[in-house]
């Protein structure tokens, strides 16, 4: 519908902003035809994409509660069959770019073994009743810049219709809890041409999001996630501390990234900790911006949301993220596609390329989102000559104790270095969760270094 052209003029004078996703009768397809969360609760035609049902709530035997460590309710199942360089073609509909790639880089090596899909998401009905909620209320403006504190608490937009509703829906998937994650040893290693793996850090993290902290008074309301992290290993970086607070309307609240050094001995701001800067912790295989798919800010590209559509995604990963030994995750190539599951998931295309005028190694970028979660997926981004450069596969698994479908873990692919990471992994030290986060006084940077350097 278009605007007479008076209220255009009122509305040019103030913020640019975009209505609602949806209206009333849209969204009382949540909890029908859709689920709380905007999936379809359907499965697809011929069966191989079940209903949705609920999800995973029940423990398998073995799982030990407050180990940091979730069984695999799925083990003793068998792949339907396996994709690799002789087929590529029979499955390329939902193949990514990165997928193709390695298949036929890598013809007698890498191969996608095709599990039963399950599923498994499930969230507390708190959050699903926020959800559907902000159906009807949540508002971005700036353009899709900026999101309207009122969307805190449930995902911001069950129905999106915008390429930057669905990057803000992975900004804020519920992958936390109601307060914090923590690891007592999160590790990234890289591993060149050659093959030879290093570590390029051991951390304990923690990571909060204010935005599901709703019922508390002491938060920014602005804040939507913070993280920080301590670097152990390697030796040379061990005691430095970093840390990133993100706002929902980062046009006049930027992100607030910060360094500690001990041979400084002292905070400092740390403005580069964003775009296109490789995070130095991740052995410079990512960018800031690319931190489980996409951080920050989405003002250098255009996102386009192209629909939906089946593809192959990293789904259920219970042996690689808790179960794998370390050192059998690395091939010389490639992560071991032996520990990889592949399910066939609905998923949200969004294609972001960068506006003129603007500067990144990037001109174009694609990302796969899972309906359920917005969480695992594939994500290929292409350099300014229109070559493939990077892909990443962002595992997850649902946390069934807690209601929490969790993903951060991944492998990404530089391809111009030949060179690979994996990303988050917590097989040595597993996860915690907190049930409440600390009162903000002891959230500044000065406390946080305080605290974390002297244990």
């Amino acid at each position: 519908m278009k605007l007479p052209f008076a209220l255009c003029a009122v509305l040019s004078s103030v913020a640019p902003f975009t209505l609602a996703a949806v209206g009333p009768e849209e969204a009382a397809k949540l909890g029908n035809e859709l689920t709380q969360f905007g999936a379809i609760k359907a499965g697809n035609a011929d069966g191989t994409i079940p209903p949705y049902e609920g999800g995973l709530r029940t423990a398998p035997a073995d799982f030990k509660p407050d180990s940091g460590f979730w069984a695999d309710p799925f083990r003793d199942e068998k792949p339907l069959f396996r994709i690799d360089a002789s087929n590529m073609d029979q499955y390329a509909d939902k193949l990514s770019a990165g997928q193709k790639h390695l298949l036929q880089k890598y013809p007698d090596t890498w191969y996608m073994d095709v599990y039963p899909s399950h599923r498994t998401a499930a969230y507390p009905e708190k959050i699903l009743e926020a959800t559907v909620r902000n159906a009807t209320s949540c508002k971005t403006y700036n353009d899709g810049l900026s999101l309207e504190p009122a969307c805190r608490g449930g995902l911001p937009f069950p129905i999106p219709k915008t390429g930057n509703e669905v990057m803000w829906n992975q900004l804020l998937r519920y992958k936390n809890g109601p307060g914090a994650t923590a690891t007592s040893s999160s590790n990234s290693w890289v591993v060149d041409r050659n093959g030879n793996v290093t570590m390029a850090a051991e951390q304990q993290t923690f990571e909060e999001f204010p935005f599901y902290q709703t019922d508390r008074d002491d938060r920014d309301p602005q804040m939507y996630a913070r993280v920080y992290s301590l670097n152990r290993q390697p030796a040379r970086r061990a005691g430095e501390v970093t840390g990133i607070d993100d706002y929902l309307d980062p046009t006049s609240k930027p992100r607030r990234a910060w360094s500690y050094t001990p041979g400084q001995r002292r905070v400092k701001l740390a403005p580069e900790f964003a775009y296109d800067t490789p995070v130095a912790s991740q052995g410079g295989v990512t960018l800031f911006d690319e931190l489980q798919m996409f951080a920050g800010q989405q003002d250098r590209f255009d996102f386009k949301l192209i629909g939906r559509q089946e593809m192959y995604i990293p789904y259920n990963a219970y042996k690689f993220n808790f179960e794998a030994e370390q050192k059998d995750q690395f091939r010389k190539n490639h992560a071991n596609p032996a520990l990889e599951r592949w399910e066939l998931h609905r998923v949200y295309v969004v294609e972001a390329t960068l506006k003129p005028g603007m500067r990144h190694v990037y001109s174009k970028r694609r990302y796969y989102l899972d309906e359920d979660t917005f969480g695992p997926g594939l994500y290929d981004a292409w350099d300014q000559q229109g070559s493939l450069y990077r892909s990443m596969f962002l595992n997850g698994v649902q946390l069934y104790d807690k209601d929490i479908p969790y993903n951060t873990k991944n492998v990404i692919y530089d391809f111009n270095k030949s060179m690979y990471g994996v990303i988050n992994d917590v097989l040595k030290g597993g996860l915690t969760f907190f049930a409440e986060s600390l009162p903000e006084r002891q959230m500044n940077r000065e406390a946080i270094v305080s605290r974390v350097t002297q244990r």
